[in-house]
């Protein structure tokens, strides 16, 4: 099978397509023929080396996956079952490749709702979003809810779940990016171009950070007594932790990790008609280093995804 590998850390130009042996799936797992690679932020930083969860190179990238089982040594799943998932992270789940072996408990049948495209765009994004919101937070009906970067990848999403859970939704996102995020739901929509949202928001239960930098400590102010403060970037900053906890409010990190549950939540909502995933552009797979180009350009409307 052909794979994505690099040598050396750097730019898009050090990602090179090369032949390995196709792994075999040990007992519990199966063996996947891809379909289609979501593409997250995460990679690119991890391709220059800015976060080094994999070490040194060579190694292969990538964890978001959707595609056909080819070999299956468990019985929750069969040859010939379309799933998708997020296997392994944050160990190397060699993703950017024709085929992938991954344990069965981290897959889910995709919905005939979704193209392997959007399947392969959902796992990352989706379960960092279910997990900060349902998990971390437990959003209920008549919460107000500020999500931060509503038009990007878990933002877009993010967006849709808190409307699913009964939220009254804000988004800070472009002011180019109204039109898309008031179609997923959202309530209000700040342009962080023109206007300031801890100038403008008061009372709200949940914030899900997706940007970092100061939106954090900015968040402060506009949470109610007792909100809560739900990160999926910032690192942890015990000072700032401090603050929030003096001031009566709850600040958590999301260490996303794969999540049978969440996945069937993220289903269960695609099939209800209420969930439904933006992909920006496609690359087929030679074109990687296009990809990671734009992927590098940052301010996307959702996912770019590898086809196969």
């Amino acid at each position: 099978m052909r794979v994505i590998t690099q040598q050396e850390f750097g730019g898009p130009e050090v990602l090179t397509i090369v032949d390995a042996p196709t792994p075999r799936p040990l007992p519990t797992e199966v063996l996947v023929r891809v379909e289609a690679i979501g593409l997250n932020p995460v990679e690119a930083r991890l391709r220059t080396g800015e976060f080094p969860l994999l070490g040194e190179p060579p190694f292969i990238l990538g964890w978001d996956v959707s595609g056909v089982v080819e070999e299956a040594n468990t019985g929750r799943l069969r040859p010939g079952d379309e799933v998708f998932g997020m296997p392994l992270f944050p160990r190397a789940a060699n993703a950017y490749a024709e085929a992938v072996v991954a344990p069965a408990l981290h897959l889910a049948r995709k919905p005939a709702a979704l193209s392997h495209v959007e399947a392969a765009a959902l796992p990352v994004v989706g379960l960092t979003a279910w997990q900060g919101l349902v998990d971390l937070a437990g959003v209920t009906e008549g919460d107000r809810v500020l999500v931060h970067g509503g038009g990007g990848g878990v933002g877009h999403v993010a967006i849709q779940i808190a409307k699913a859970l009964g939220a009254y939704v804000i988004t800070t996102a472009a002011g180019s990016k109204r039109t898309f995020v008031e179609e997923l739901g959202a309530d209000e929509v700040i342009d962080y171009t023109t206007a300031d949202f801890a100038e403008t928001v008061r009372d709200v239960d949940v914030v899900l950070d997706t940007i970092g930098g100061d939106s954090v400590e900015r968040s402060l102010g506009v949470l109610r007594p007792g909100g809560h403060l739900v990160t999926a970037v910032a690192d942890e900053d015990t000072r700032l932790i401090a603050r929030y906890e003096a001031a009566g409010l709850r600040f958590s990190g999301i260490a996303v990790g794969p999540d049978p549950a969440g996945l069937r939540g993220l289903v269960e909502l695609v099939e209800q008609g209420r969930l439904r995933v933006h992909v920006q552009e496609t690359f087929p797979f030679e074109r990687v280093a296009d990809a990671h180009r734009l992927l590098d350009a940052g301010h996307l409307r959702g996912k770019l995804v590898l086809t196969l």
